[in-house]
């Protein structure tokens, strides 16, 4: 079952948002901590791959790869803003940045699309 050009569309504008927000914030990171600025990077990296992945016949390992990235990275976003990430303090008060919670956004939506892309080519295997 191949995917629609609408879906595969969506899901790579929303991977190419993730990506450069992580990229354009990695700087930041890296004051925080080094390993939180290599992992921004590799975020947009593994977005960009994720993208490709995708662009190039919508894949099961693009939409997976796609999905461990934006989970990873919706957690993340969670766990630093209440219990703190290794070396660093929770950050409450960080919310309700813009950059945060577009790319918040943008992470639950691919997650939502990318669940529903992978369900539909799992059941189609089944079948």
């Amino acid at each position: 079952m191949r995917t629609s050009k609408i879906t595969a569309a969506v899901g790579i504008a929303l991977l190419l948002v993730i990506g450069a927000i992580h990229f354009a914030t990695a700087r930041d990171s890296w004051g925080d901590a080094a390993y939180k600025g290599i992992l921004f990077v590799a975020n947009g990296v593994g977005s960009l791959v994720a993208a490709v992945g995708i662009a190039r016949g919508a894949r099961s390992w693009g939409w997976g790869l796609g999905l461990l990235i934006a989970v990873s990275a919706f957690v993340g976003y969670a766990l630093s803003r209440t219990v703190g990430l290794p070396m660093l303090p929770p950050e409450p008060d960080k919310w309700f940045e813009p950059m945060g919670i577009v790319s918040f956004a943008a992470e639950g939506a691919f997650s939502l699309l990318a669940a529903g892309v992978l369900t539909q080519k799992l059941e189609a295997r089944l079948r």
